[in-house]
C-alpha cells in the first residue's frame, strides 16, 4: 500500500490540452475502454458550453466536438465493448449516443424519457445492455429510467422508449448513478434526499430490486464501488462529507458502516494545507485501497487515503490547474490520472512524468459560471463541525 501511495504522490503532469477558442468548465471525463492488446484511445469531456469534446488519450490532441444544444449536459460515458461509441445525458430528457467513426455531428441514437424528464445523472452497465438515468425532481416525482441499449453498434438513427422506471426509492433529485464494475445487474444510486440505494435490476419489481438503503444524512454528490469484488459502496456529499458501507455485511450481525465523516475538510488536512471541496473517489484495485480526490480553489489537488480508522492525506498535486477541479478519471492500466477544471484545462498526470512545456496557464475565470445542481439540506450538519 505504501508503494501505491508513493506512486500516487509521484504523479506529475505528462500532457496538457490546448485551450479551445471557447473556454468552458470541464464537468465530467471518461476514457474509452481498451480493446484486447490495446490501451484506451480516446478521452471524452462534457463541458459547460453544452458540448462534448473528444481528445486523443495519449497526446490530449483535440479530435472533435458534439453539441447538445438546447439541453445542458450531465455526464459522459463510453460503451464498454466499443471504444468509438460515447453517450451523454441531457437536460432535454434524452440520453444521446454518438459514434466517433462517423462524420456526422448528429447523435446516432436517442434514448428518450418521459416528456417532463430532466436527466442529471446516468450510467451504462458493464455488458452494455442497460442504460439507466436519474431525473431531477418534478412536483413530487423522481425517477430512475431504464432502456435497452442493444443495437448501439449498428446505431440506427432511431429514438428508443424506456423499458420502465423505478419511482418509489428516492424523493429528490437523483444526482448520481453507478453500475457495478463486474456485475451487470447491480446498480447504486445517490440523491439529494441523502439516500444511497443498491438495486438488483434482475428482480421483477422495484420493491424486490432494492437490496439496501444507506443514509448519508446529506445531499449525495458522488458514489462508487470499492473493496474486493466491489462489495462496498461509498459516497461524498455536497457539504464535503464522506460515507463508506460494506454491503457484504447486510445479512450478518456486523454493522455495514465502515466510516462516516461529517466534514472531510476537518479530518484530512495537515499543517499548511487546506481542503476546500471533494471531487470524488477512486478505488485502486491492485492495492485494494480507496482514495478520495479533493482540492483547493486555486487548483491544487489532494489525494486522501481512506481506512476504517479514518482519513489521511497522501499527497498534493500542484502546478497544474489554476482554478477549481471539477472532474477526474483514474486509469488503472497505466496508473494515470486525468483532471479537468474551471480553468478549461484537461491534464494528464503520470507517475514520474516530466512536462515538456512548463508555461503555466494564467488563471481564467469564466463569466458564465455554471451553477452546480445542488440543493444542500438545511440540516444540523453545518453546526456539527468539530
Amino acid at each position: 500500500v505504501e508503494k501505491i501511495e508513493e506512486q500516487l504522490a509521484s504523479l506529475r503532469i505528462a500532457k496538457r490540452s490546448t485551450l479551445s477558442e471557447e473556454p468552458a468548465y470541464l464537468l465530467d471525463i471518461d476514457v474509452s475502454k481498451p480493446a484486447q492488446s490495446e490501451s484506451s484511445r480516446f478521452v471524452a469531456v462534457s463541458c459547460s458550453n453544452k458540448s462534448i469534446r473528444l481528445y486523443n488519450r495519449e497526446t490530449l490532441n483535440f479530435l472533435r466536438e458534439y453539441s447538445s444544444c438546447p439541453g445542458t449536459l450531465n455526464g459522459v460515458r463510453f460503451a464498454h465493448a466499443c471504444d468509438s461509441v460515447v453517450f451523454s445525458a441531457c437536460s432535454d430528457g434524452t440520453i444521446k449516443c454518438w459514434d466517433i467513426r462517423l462524420a456526422t455531428q448528429k447523435a446516432v441514437q436517442i434514448f428518450s424519457g418521459y416528456p417532463s424528464s430532466v436527466f442529471i445523472s446516468f450510467d451504462i452497465n458493464c455488458n452494455d445492455l442497460i442504460i439507466c438515468a436519474g431525473t431531477e425532481k418534478l412536483e413530487n416525482d423522481t425517477f430512475l429510467v431504464f432502456w435497452d441499449a442493444r443495437g448501439i453498434t449498428s446505431c440506427a438513427n432511431t429514438t428508443k422508449e424506456p423499458l420502465g422506471v423505478y419511482s418509489e426509492s428516492h424523493n429528490d433529485d437523483v444526482t448520481k448513478i453507478c453500475f457495478h464494475p463486474i456485475e451487470p445487474n447491480l446498480l447504486v444510486s445517490g440523491s439529494t434526499d441523502g439516500l444511497v440505494n443498491v438495486f438488483d435490476i434482475n428482480k421483477d419489481n422495484e420493491d424486490d430490486a432494492l437490496i439496501s438503503t444507506c443514509n448519508s444524512d446529506s445531499s449525495v454528490s458522488f458514489i462508487g464501488w470499492s473493496g474486493k469484488d466491489y462489495k462496498q459502496v461509498y459516497c461524498t456529499t455536497h457539504d464535503e462529507g464522506f460515507c463508506w458501507w460494506d454491503t457484504a455485511q447486510l445479512d450478518t450481525e456486523e454493522p455495514i458502516t465502515l466510516l462516516h465523516v461529517l466534514d472531510v475538510r476537518d479530518e484530512a488536512c495537515v499543517e499548511n494545507t487546506s481542503l476546500h471541496y471533494l471531487v470524488g473517489g477512486l478505488y485502486h484495485e491492485k492495492a485494494d485501497k480507496l482514495f478520495l480526490i479533493g482540492g483547493t480553489s486555486t487548483g491544487n489537488i489532494h489525494l486522501i487515503s481512506c481506512g476504517t480508522n479514518g482519513l489521511s492525506l497522501v499527497g498534493t498535486l500542484c502546478g497544474g490547474h489554476s482554478a477549481t477541479v471539477r472532474s477526474f478519471c483514474w486509469n488503472l492500466t497505466d496508473e494515470s490520472l486525468l483532471t479537468g477544471g474551471e480553468d478549461a484545462q484537461l491534464l494528464l498526470w503520470k507517475p514520474g512524468a516530466v512536462e515538456r512545456s512548463l508555461a503555466k496557464k494564467a488563471s481564467m475565470k469564466i463569466a458564465s459560471s455554471v451553477q452546480k445542481r445542488v440543493r444542500v439540506h438545511n440540516s444540523s450538519l453545518k453546526s456539527r463541525k468539530k
